[in-house]
C-alpha cells in the first residue's frame, strides 16, 4: 500500500483549533472504507456465480464493480503521480490486477483488488485512530460557558459559546461540568480530575490562584476561573495542533526511505518486464509467464517497506501529547532517542521555578530601609517574567507594596534588568554582572565605596545556599535579596531515569552562583555542575559536548535557556512556566511541568525506532520470501497478495502499538537503559 494514507496530510491551518467540537470520525465516514466494502461485496456476489458456471452477463459486471470501486482511486492517484514523474507502487497492483483481467483471470484479479482495497481500508482506519486519540481531546472541552459580567451584587450570567471567550473574563463551573477554559481560580475550592490533559489519576484540590485546564472536569464545589488564555490557545488546542503539525514531518529514516523507493520501484518494474520478455523469447507459454510476472511484481513492491517509519513515530507523538508532551515533529520524535548526554537548567527546571525572597539585606550607609528597597526592586523586576523576578514582586505584595510604575524596561538575559522608576534608574541582576567595578556611577553614600559591603552580604547569602540578586539605585549598590527555591518532586528519580537511559550522568547548566548550584545538584543527584553561566556559556559547553560526539538534551525554561536549547540536538522546555522564547526555540514542551515526563519520552522514543526496525525487517522479510518463492518455485497470485498485504497490515498495526496507555505507563516505571537504545 501507498505510505499516502499516513504521510500525506494536508497542512494544518494556522489557527489553531478551538475545544468544544465533534471531532470523532465514524469509521464508516471513510471513503477508503466505503469503497472497500462496496468492492468486497461485489466481488462475494461474483465469486459464488462464476465458480457455479453462470452465464458471464450473471457475474461479468459484478466483477466489473469490484474491479471499479476498489481500484479507482488507487488508480487516479498512481497516473496523479506517473504525471509527476514518479512511479506509485499502487499503480502497479492495479495494473497487475487489470493483467490478470486481461487474460481471464477474472477471479485472481477481483482478489487482487479486494484484498488491496481492504488493506488500505485497514490502514486508514488505523492512520484515523491515530489521530482521532489526539483529536478527541478537543471533545473534553464544553461548545458552552457561563460568563460572569458585572461585580458583586450587580453580577449577572450569561451563556456564551466558548470561542467567545476572551482573557480576563470570568466563568462559572458548576460541580460536574468540564471547565471551558484555561485560567486562575478566583474562587471557590473543589477538586479537580484533569487526567486527560496532566495524566494525573487522583483529583488535584483546587482553590483560589491554581491553575486549572480547559477540558478538565470540577467534581466538588463552584468554582470561578478568570481566563487566562484563548479557546485557541489552550493546552488542548496546543496539544492537538502541534501534533498534527508533527504527522506533516518527516523523519529522516522516512525521507531516505522514501528516496530510495523511487529507484526500488524502477528496479521492480524492469524486473517484471524481464520475467515477462525473457522466457517468452525462449518459448514459454504467455499466460503463466505473465501471471509470475505478475506475481513478483506484487510481492518485490515497497507497500510494508515505505509504512515501517511513520506509524510508529507518529504513534509516540500522540501518546506523548495525551500525557502533556508536545512533541514538534516527528524528526524531533526520531532524535530524542538518540541522546547520549542531558543537561538541566537549574530555576524553573530541576526547582519548581517559584523561589521566594527569604531576607532583604539592606547595604550599610546607603540610606535606604527594607521597605522601600524592595519597593522599588518589584517595580523594576513587575514587567519581567522571569521566576526570581515574579518572587520579588510576590514578596513586596506580601508587605502591602504595591509596586510602582516603571518605564524604559530593559531585560539583558544572564545579567538583569534596569528600569526608571520615579525618575531614578533602578537595576537588579546577578552580583557577578552588576557589582563589576565598572559598572554603574560612584557610589553616593558617606564612607566611601558601597560595592564591598554589598559584595559582603551577597557572600553570606550564598554561603547559606541561597540565590542572591544585587538592587542598585542611580549605579550605587543599596540591596541584596536572598532568595530560595525548591527541588520539583521526583526531580531526583528523574536524574537517574536520564542516567541510565543516556549511559552518562546529567550535567546542571546554570547561572547561579556555585554554592547554590551546588546545593540542589547534590539534592537531585546530579554529580556535575557548571555555575556561573552566561547564555553564551551553555551554548559553549553544548557546543563542545556536541563536537566530542554527543548527542545533547538540554532541558530549560527560561530565555537565557533559549540559546542552548537551539544548539542542542535536542531540547526541551518546561511549558507552564517557561518563557515564549524557550517555548518556541524548544523542540518538545512538557505541559505540566513535571520532569519525569522528560525520560519517559526519550524511552518511547527509543521504543519507536526499535518498531521502526522491527517493521523494516518484517517487511524485508516477506519481501523476501515471496521473491523467492515466486523465482524459485510457483507462488499463486491470490496468496502472493494475501502475503504482501498481510505484511503491509501487520508493519502499520506494529507501528500503531504505542498508542497504548500501557506503551507510556512502561515508558515512565522503566526507562530502557542505554545498551538497549537503538
Amino acid at each position: 500500500m501507498t505510505a499516502e494514507l499516513v504521510e500525506d496530510r494536508p497542512t494544518p491551518a494556522p489557527d489553531r483549533p478551538v475545544p468544544g467540537g465533534a471531532h470523532r470520525a465514524r469509521p464508516t465516514a471513510l471513503p477508503e472504507v466505503r469503497w472497500a466494502a462496496l468492492s468486497a461485496l461485489a466481488f462475494l456476489l461474483a465469486f459464488p456465480l462464476d465458480l457455479a458456471g453462470a452465464p458471464a452477463w450473471a457475474w461479468g459486471p459484478l466483477y466489473a464493480l469490484c474491479y471499479a470501486a476498489g481500484g479507482w482511486e488507487p488508480g487516479w492517484a498512481g497516473l496523479r503521480a506517473l504525471r509527476e514523474r514518479t512511479l506509485d507502487v499502487d499503480l502497479l497492483m492495479v495494473v497487475a490486477a487489470l493483467g490478470a483481467a486481461a487474460i481471464g483471470q477474472f477471479l485472481d484479479g477481483g482478489l487482487l483488488i479486494v484484498i488491496f482495497a481492504v488493506s488500505g481500508a485497514l490502514e486508514a482506519l488505523a492512520t484515523e485512530r491515530t489521530a482521532a486519540s489526539v483529536r478527541g481531546l478537543l471533545d473534553l472541552a464544553p461548545a458552552m460557558a457561563v460568563r460572569i459580567t458585572g461585580s458583586g451584587g450587580t453580577s449577572t450570567e450569561e451563556t456564551v459559546p466558548v470561542a467567545r471567550l476572551r482573557v480576563g473574563d470570568t466563568v462559572l463551573v458548576r460541580p460536574g461540568e468540564r471547565l471551558p477554559a484555561d485560567g486562575t481560580v478566583t474562587g471557590g475550592a473543589g477538586e479537580v480530575d484533569q487526567a486527560g490533559i496532566t495524566g494525573e489519576p487522583l483529583p488535584v484540590p483546587k482553590s483560589v490562584g491554581d491553575e486549572v485546564f480547559a477540558g478538565t472536569l470540577n467534581g466538588t464545589g463552584a468554582l470561578r476561573v478568570r481566563v487566562g488564555r484563548d479557546a485557541s490557545e489552550s493546552v488542548i488546542a496546543r496539544i492537538v495542533a502541534m501534533v498534527e503539525e508533527a504527522g506533516a514531518t518527516k523523519a529522516p529514516t522516512q525521507l531516505f526511505i522514501e528516496r530510495i523507493e523511487q529507484r526500488y520501484s524502477v528496479g521492480v518494474v524492469l524486473a517484471t518486464l524481464a520475467l515477462f520478455t525473457v522466457p517468452l523469447a525462449f518459448g514459454a507459454d504467455f499466460t503463466p509467464t505473465l501471471l509470475r510476472a505478475m506475481t513478483f511484481m506484487i510481492v518485490a513492491s515497497p507497500c510494508a517497506v515505505v509504512l515501517a517509519t511513520m506509524p510508529p513515530l507518529l504513534s509516540a507523538i500522540a501518546n506523548a501529547g495525551r500525557h502533556g508532551v508536545l512533541v514538534k515533529s516527528a524528526v524531533v520524535m526520531e532524535r530524542l532517542g538518540e541522546v547520549t548526554r542531558v543537561a538541566l537548567d537549574k530555576t524553573g527546571t530541576l526547582t519548581e521555578g517559584t523561589p521566594r525572597v527569604t531576607e532583604v539585606r539592606v547595604v550599610a550607609g546607603s540610606g535606604f530601609d527594607e521597605a522601600r528597597a524592595l519597593a522599588l526592586a518589584a517595580a523594576a523586576e513587575h514587567p519581567s517574567e522571569h521566576p526570581l523576578a515574579r518572587a520579588v514582586v510576590a514578596a513586596a505584595r506580601e508587605r502591602g507594596l504595591a509596586p510602582a510604575d516603571a518605564a524604559e524596561f530593559r531585560s539583558v538575559p544572564g545579567r538583569g534588568v534596569s528600569a526608571v522608576v520615579g525618575g531614578r534608574k533602578v537595576e537588579i541582576g546577578r552580583p557577578a554582572a552588576v557589582l563589576a567595578e565598572e559598572d554603574g556611577a560612584p557610589d553616593p553614600g558617606p564612607g566611601g565605596s558601597l560595592r564591598e559591603p554589598a559584595r559582603r552580604a551577597v557572600a553570606e547569602a550564598e554561603a547559606a545556599g541561597h540565590t542572591a540578586v544585587v538592587l542598585l539605585v542611580d549605579g550605587a549598590p543599596v540591596a541584596v535579596l536572598s532568595l530560595s527555591d525548591r527541588l520539583r518532586p521526583g526531580a531526583a528519580s528523574a536524574v537517574s531515569a536520564l542516567e541510565r537511559l543516556t549511559g552518562t550522568p546529567p550535567v546542571l547548566l546554570t547561572g547561579d552562583h556555585e554554592r547554590a548550584a551546588a546545593g540542589v545538584a547534590a539534592e537531585a543527584g546530579i554529580g556535575r555542575v557548571r555555575a556561573g553561566l552566561l547564555p553564551e556559556d551553555k551554548v559553549t559547553a553544548v557546543r563542545e559536548w556536541t563536537a566530542a560526539g554527543e548527542k545533547v538534551l538540554v532541558v530549560g525554561d527560561g530565555v537565557n535557556d533559549a540559546p542552548a536549547l537551539a544548539a542542542a540536538h535536542s531540547g526541551v522546555a518546561m511549558g507552564r512556566a517557561g518563557s515564549d522564547l524557550a517555548l518556541e526555540t524548544a523542540d518538545a514542551v512538557v505541559v505540566r511541568d513535571e520532569l519525569a515526563t522528560v525520560p519517559a519520552v526519550v524511552a518511547l522514543s527509543r521504543r519507536a525506532r526499535r518498531l521502526v526496525v522491527q517493521n523494516l525487517v518484517i517487511a524485508s522479510v516477506c519481501i523476501g520470501v515471496l521473491v523467492v518463492w515466486d523465482l524459485a518455485g510457483h507462488l499463486p497470485l491470490p496468496l502472493g497478495v494475501a502475503g504482501h498485504e498481510g505484511s503491509t497490515v501487520l508493519v502499520g498495526l506494529n507501528g500503531l502499538r504505542l498508542l497504548r496507555e500501557s506503551a507510556w505507563r512502561g515508558a515512565c516505571a522503566a526507562p530502557d537503559p542505554v545498551h538497549r537504545a537503538v
